[in-house]
């Protein structure tokens, strides 16, 4: 029996590179925890699962850049017409969860950043309560008067998890310029580190065995890795027609590979599906 994927969402994070005075640019990569449930030990973009508080009623109070009808519009494969808007929350609120970081607008819609060490250790308190589910992310926004900018999540990929296996997400993927004045604090839990990273730089440690990554990450590397700037990257994230890429696992020659639809095939480096 085929199991049904879950929605999910992913956030591409990129930035100009610190060291190629600004001519390339650089993502962030999260590692996996080796204890996690899926593709443990592997560095992701950072995501998660859309969860029904992402498209609930309070998030129309928060959003702004993009309202319900247009996010179905975009994402008119989604079964659940209601749900589609909870796929730019999701991503919002999986960012901040696993690593602190808030794109967020201020009310007069200057960007979040964190100004004191008091705001600071007020903002872990509000990730913690909302791993623990004793707050809701619009909440937390509505405490704060923060609004999220949705349309600054440009939609850049659509994958599905191969059927084979027990686990599986359908996960759109947004791109956006990370956050100014903001720093990377891996949750503990389910991301043990982090890394940015060129995306030149990310495939050759990948091909030199020394990080891991699923195809939907190596993909996406592939494709910024032509990209110079931020701005070139946002632009063509604009511009994308985004099929569903929906892989498949095959023995060739003795060993496994997962082909894309295309026929294109890329070698499975156990354990990337447990």
């Amino acid at each position: 029996m085929t199991n049904k994927p879950a929605d999910a969402a992913t956030v591409i994070l990129v930035r100009p590179c610190a060291d190629c005075g600004g001519s390339d640019i650089e993502c962030l990569l999260v590692l996996k925890s080796v204890r996690d449930s899926f593709v443990p030990g592997y560095y992701v973009f950072p995501g998660g699962s859309i969860e029904a508080q992402d498209y609930h009623s309070e998030v129309d109070r928060v959003a702004r850049g993009l309202d319900r009808k247009r996010a179905a519009e975009i994402l008119s494969d989604m079964a659940q017409p209601g749900k589609a808007i909870g796929a730019w929350v999701a991503a919002f609120r999986e960012l901040f969860e696993e690593t602190g970081l808030l794109p967020a607008l201020r009310a007069d819609r200057t960007p979040f950043s964190v100004r004191t060490a008091s705001e600071a250790d007020r903002f872990e308190r509000y990730r913690r309560a909302l791993t623990i589910n004793e707050m809701t992310f619009a909440q937390i926004l509505d405490k704060e008067q923060l609004l999220l900018p949705l349309d600054r999540l440009h939609y850049f990929s659509h994958w599905i998890t191969p059927e084979p296996f027990s686990l599986r997400y359908d996960v759109r993927f947004f791109l956006t310029p990370a956050p100014s004045g903001q720093s990377v604090s891996c949750d503990g839990r389910e991301l043990t580190k982090h890394l940015w990273i060129r995306p030149s730089s990310a495939l050759r440690e990948y091909r030199a065995g020394r990080i891991d990554l699923v195809l939907p990450q190596l993909a996406t590397l592939e494709e910024l890795a032509v990209f110079q700037t931020v701005e070139q990257a946002v632009l063509a994230a604009g511009n994308r027609r985004v099929p569903a890429v929906l892989t498949r696992i095959e023995t060739i020659d003795g060993r496994d590979v997962e082909v894309m639809p295309d026929g294109t095939s890329y070698p499975v480096r156990p354990p990337s599906y447990p």
